[in-house]
């Protein structure tokens, strides 16, 4: 192999290592403006695109341990990798494919596990890891604030029998001595 070949393959097996992810997308037909287009909103999610050499990349996938991807690789591919959130790259992916007809997802692969084209595309349908931690910390929370609830509920229902009690006590008391409750004495 080539010394720029092996520079290319080592910096793709770093790639990979350093990415918990990666997702394989046939971009035959697509033009360089929807190319850096589809950069510049992956780079929002926290990802990025590379075009790759087939060859290059079955080696790389091999040395960086995912496996041996021979069939699998064939066509115009790119690879789209990231440190963050998978779902937020295939959401990206999902919806310039549908916009522009062209990009299609091919495979990719989660720690190294393999995802179909179908596995991605519900990851694509998730909400965002931020949004699902929100809703996780709103499941949890829920059941506490229903616990302070229900404890204090009876502390609460007490106190304001309490206070109806004083008030209306306050309101019925008569000092000795008024009007009414004067007794006249006769002789």
């Amino acid at each position: 192999m080539r010394a720029e070949k092996q520079i290319l393959t080592k910096e793709y097996v770093v790639r990979l290592n350093a990415s918990p992810f990666f997702i394989v997308v046939n971009y035959k037909g697509l033009k360089v403006s929807h190319m850096t287009e589809l950069r510049k909103r992956l780079q929002k999610a926290g990802t990025e695109i590379h075009i790759v050499k087939n060859s290059i990349f079955r080696i790389a996938a091999k040395e960086s341990g995912v496996g041996e991807l021979t069939a699998e690789l064939a066509g115009q591919l790119a690879v789209v990798t990231g440190q963050k959130d998978i779902s937020a790259a295939a959401k990206t992916v999902k919806n310039f494919g549908a916009e522009f007809d062209k990009l299609k997802v091919q495979f990719g692969y989660l720690n190294n596990q393999r995802l179909e084209q179908a596995a991605i595309v519900a990851l694509a349908d998730l909400p965002s890891l931020d949004v699902l931690r929100a809703m996780l910390l709103g499941l949890l929370n829920a059941p506490a604030t229903k616990l302070v609830v229900l404890i204090n509920t009876p502390a609460t229902q007490l106190a304001r029998v309490v206070k109806a009690k004083a008030e209306k006590s306050q309101n019925n008391f008569r000092p000795l001595g008024s009007g009414s409750d004067k007794q006249t004495t006769t002789t």
